[in-house]
């Protein structure tokens, strides 16, 4: 991964963060309310996820109610 890619991958993950905290769920509800297992989404929240699939980026914008491209738009102007 190159270093420009990593830091949006890295602001998006921050992103991800506030936008599930502004909604106040807790990491554990909030992958819970995803379907997703608990350490996964702990793992990708910090970043530390290798290649994060499109399906799962989906699946988190469409728990946090959003749309993919307007996280990453939003991680971009960061």
């Amino acid at each position: 991964m190159s270093p420009a890619s990593s830091r949006l991958a890295s602001r998006l993950c921050t992103v991800i963060r506030k936008r599930r905290e502004a909604q106040q769920w807790t990491q554990e509800g909030f992958a819970d309310h995803i379907n997703m297992h608990r350490t996964q989404y702990g793992v990708f929240e910090r970043g530390n996820a290798k290649d994060v699939q499109l399906s799962t980026l989906e699946r988190i914008a469409a728990g946090l109610g959003e749309t993919v491209s307007a996280l990453i738009r939003e991680a971009e102007e960061t």
